[in-house]
């Protein structure tokens, strides 16, 4: 159940990252967290890895509002995934 969670959030953020209205930088920290969830350490590391690198991109000036949207849920979803 908790991997179906994983792979959503990996969907929602190959839907930012394809999106060519966003900058390079942010699509690249969210290929990194994306590679990051799909690695082969503990559940809740993977997590926590995603966070931080998304995390530091969140509050980009350069990021379209529907990016910064998109970005909270994803971060959201990974939060709700790291709380359990």
């Amino acid at each position: 159940m908790v991997e179906k969670k994983v792979a959503e959030v990996i969907e929602l953020i190959d839907n930012v990252a394809e999106d060519t209205s966003v900058p390079k930088n942010i699509r690249r920290a969210l290929s990194e967290a994306k590679e990051r969830l799909k690695g082969q350490d503990e559940l809740s590391t993977r997590v926590s890895a995603a966070i931080y690198a998304i995390e530091a991109i969140s509050e980009d000036i350069n990021m379209p509002m529907h990016a910064r949207t998109q970005i909270w849920a994803i971060l959201s979803a990974l939060e709700s995934i790291k709380a359990r």
